[in-house]
């Protein structure tokens, strides 16, 4: 089961976090997030059509595969074709989410006309123990003996409603006319707050050969409290917790133990970030890419293994594009190639180190009891 969950998360790795890998990749390099998640949402989908299938080939070998390709078929094609348009058309925040929504509801529809041959024995949740799964036919319009769901659609939809929530309000918070307003010269610019950073704005200078002319880099703080998609997450949180009759000791309960949890993480992204910036500023990250450089048409080859590598030291496609997302478009730069395609390719390639990082298998043998058996 634990590696079944670490080969489940590979596909959507690079837009986890409502997108935080791609908005940092976007973050370091300056180009435009929206055009970096495009760029991934084009490469992704190949591998998100191929998981569910290599995913039921561990678990029952090519028989497995043979008797259930149309689901696995269903579940990878639907969220391979979400992931693309909403990559494309949204943006990097909701491509797993809406992804998962429309694999699962997709899925759950096919299987209503469709059954597998063979189906192992399972209890469903919330029914007494005695009643068991049991196998069908096999086929198109075949009646399934799954027994009725024994939760109403109310009571499923307020389940579901943290999720629904979400996708609602990060969507609106990713359109061009909301984000507009923030823009200079927009309604509420005045609520994005920039602080230069002193000592360090516009005293480092790019020199040829990273670029033609002179060019002074910006080293400049932006905090923007509304239109920062953890705002709509925040309101997401606020609204779950009327909806699903959550009181304000409970939420700050949870809240607290949740920062407890990842007090780890925050600092170990912090500092990743921080080393990333440094590298940046004194020219190492340009200094490598001229390395990189010499290697001409065959980068764009080894350009996914560099993210692969960061995932697999670092344990975190964020911290990965942190550290060789600006190598990457300056060495794109460099041979005159899309740095957006480089950046992506850091983005993609770091997805599929992720299942066998170090830390993420300590992760899932620590959840499942599996210590010292990583």
């Amino acid at each position: 089961a634990a590696g079944l969950c670490l080969i489940a998360n590979t596909a959507p790795v690079a837009f986890g976090a409502l997108g935080i890998p791609i908005i940092v990749a976007g973050q370091v390099t300056g180009i435009d997030s929206f055009k970096i998640g495009a760029m991934a949402g084009r490469q992704l989908p190949l591998l998100s059509l191929f998981v569910p299938f290599w995913l039921v080939f561990m678990m029952d070998g090519l028989r497995g595969v043979r008797e259930t390709w149309p689901a696995a078929l269903v579940a990878g094609l639907s969220f391979a074709v979400t992931q693309y348009f909403t990559s494309n058309f949204i943006g990097p925040e909701l491509p797993d989410i809406t992804s998962a929504l429309a694999s699962l509801v997709s899925l759950t529809l096919f299987l209503k006309v469709w059954q597998p041959k063979r189906t192992a024995g399972a209890q469903i949740a919330g029914v007494s123990s005695d009643v068991i799964v049991t196998a069908s036919a096999g086929g198109f319009g075949k009646p399934s003996n799954l027994m009725a769901s024994p939760y109403s659609l109310m009571q499923i939809l307020k389940a579901w409603s943290p999720f629904l929530i979400l996708t609602v309000l990060v969507t609106i918070w990713t359109l061009k006319p909301f984000k507009a307003l923030f823009s200079p010269g927009g309604a509420m610019y005045g609520w994005v707050f920039n602080f230069a950073i002193p000592h360090l704005d516009q005293l480092v200078i790019k020199t040829a050969p990273i670029v033609n002319a002179p060019t002074a880099i910006a080293a400049v703080f932006k905090l923007d409290p509304i239109s920062a998609t953890g705002t709509a997450i925040f309101f997401s949180a606020l609204i779950s917790m009327l909806i699903l009759k959550i009181d304000i000791k409970t939420g700050l309960t949870t809240f607290k133990e949740t920062l407890y949890e990842l007090r780890w993480p925050i600092l170990s992204i912090g500092m990743v970030l921080a080393f990333a910036f440094v590298t940046n500023y004194s020219g190492m990250s340009s200094t490598m890419a001229l390395v990189l450089a010499g290697t001409g048409a065959a980068f764009p080859f080894f350009s996914p293994f560099l993210g692969w590598l960061g995932v697999f030291l670092t344990g975190s496609d964020t911290s990965s594009n942190a550290l060789f997302s600006s190598l990457q478009a300056t060495t794109a730069h460099q041979i005159g190639v899309s740095d957006v395609l480089m950046v992506a390719a850091n983005t993609s390639g770091g997805v599929t180190g992720k299942m066998i990082s170090p830390q993420s298998i300590a992760v899932a043998c620590a959840a499942t009891g599996l210590v010292g058996k990583e």
